[in-house]
């Protein structure tokens, strides 16, 4: 199985725990390679999914953060092929939110919030500014996805100071087990 590591706004920076996850932890790993990190536009970030789908020949895991939970949303409305096995989403933004970034994200604005047609699951903080308890639910609902909320993570990014965040890597771990594969194989 290969990990596509979808970051949000900006990409991770190499403090984040999807960086040191890429860089410490899992292998294979891929990182998608949009264009326009700063000024996202859902159309080049799907075009960079599909680009790192292309480069794996075997099973494919995705772990999202943020934004990049909506981008992969929108790119599994488009006929995902079979060896998509999962989806590990973490903390997105409420489109719907005061605190979105509407201005530098225009083509991420009323985004669907379709069923997601591949196992996931979906991680939020209770304490997220850009996402409350309620709209995660809400995202949860909307994807047909299982919810866990953790206490007091903040947006679950660098600022939350979470080094390899081992609790995230019991949950990746967990999952990608229910979805048949075994933690020694990453």
């Amino acid at each position: 199985m290969t990990f596509i590591i979808i970051p949000g706004l900006d990409g991770s920076d190499e403090h984040h725990w999807q960086s040191r996850w890429e860089s410490e932890w899992l292998t294979p790993t891929i990182r998608i390679q949009p264009a326009s990190w700063t000024s996202p536009d859902l159309t080049d970030w799907s075009d960079a999914i599909t680009r790192a789908v292309a480069q794996v020949p075997d099973d494919i895991t995705f772990i999202t953060h943020s934004l990049g939970c909506h981008a992969l949303a929108h790119w599994l409305t488009q006929s995902p092929p079979a060896r998509i096995r999962g989806a590990f989403l973490v903390a997105p933004p409420d489109p719907e939110a005061p605190t979105f970034p509407r201005d530098r994200l225009p083509t991420f604005t009323s985004l669907p919030t379709p069923r997601l047609p591949v196992p996931a699951v979906l991680v939020t903080s209770t304490d997220d500014p850009y996402c409350s308890p309620a709209a995660a639910t809400r995202l949860a609902r909307s994807w047909a996805t299982p919810h866990i909320a953790l206490p007091d993570l903040g947006h679950i990014n660098t600022a939350s100071n979470l080094d390899l965040w081992p609790a995230g890597r019991d949950l990746l771990t967990a999952f990608t087990a229910g979805l048949g594969f075994e933690a020694a194989s990453f």
